[in-house]
């Protein structure tokens, strides 16, 4: 039985943007706008992203389990994130004070943060909600809806305080945290 009309996007919403908060997509949201420091294509990409991300998980997640051995995933898993590592580490090639474009920040954006919800938690839960709740798009809705209310702040707050932040040490902060999520991808696999 269907639960309420908005009953599945609402609970969608509160479980993905809890399951957002302190994840490697935050501090992703955060070092794009310290780099960029151009919000609204930043979140437009989160959006986008989100959008296809969580629309592929809810329609074809069982699908292509079906398709890839766990063994297969495992490793493109490990190899997109110890990808994004080595992106994390190239220091922007801007002069000090000066932006990047904006289509720059919202196609890196979109780039960015699909790969990095590949396998996440909030696209498993995606996955999870559309296989219980219907209507489908209401789920889809729901998850994109949870994941700008965790990334929202971040982005607007990075773009603000990108002069003080301490970007080299960010960058390898992120690089590690992502290589320790391909090492445990690897080594641990997705289960």
């Amino acid at each position: 039985m269907d639960p309420l009309p908005l009953v599945t996007a609402a609970l969608s919403t509160g479980t993905v943007a809890l399951a957002e908060i302190g994840d490697k997509t935050q501090l992703l949201a955060l070092l794009l706008a310290a780099r960029f420091r151009k919000p609204w294509p930043i979140i437009a990409g989160i959006l986008v992203a989100t959008l296809l991300n969580h629309a592929l998980a809810a329609w074809l997640g069982a699908l292509v389990a079906q398709w890839l051995q766990p063994q297969v995933l495992r490793w493109i898993v490990a190899a997109s994130f110890f990808a994004v590592a080595l992106w994390t580490l190239k220091p922007d090639q801007i002069d000090d004070g000066e932006s990047l474009p904006a289509r720059g920040a919202f196609i890196a954006t979109t780039i960015a943060f699909f790969v990095a919800e590949i396998g996440d938690k909030t696209q498993i839960a995606t996955v999870l909600l559309a296989a219980k709740y219907h209507p489908l798009w209401e789920v889809v809705v729901g998850t994109t809806l949870g994941m700008l209310l965790a990334n929202v702040p971040v982005v607007l707050l990075g773009s603000r305080f990108a002069d003080r932040l301490p970007l080299k040490t960010a960058r390898y902060v992120a690089a590690a945290v992502f290589l320790a999520l391909a090492l445990w991808a690897a080594w641990y696999g997705l289960g």
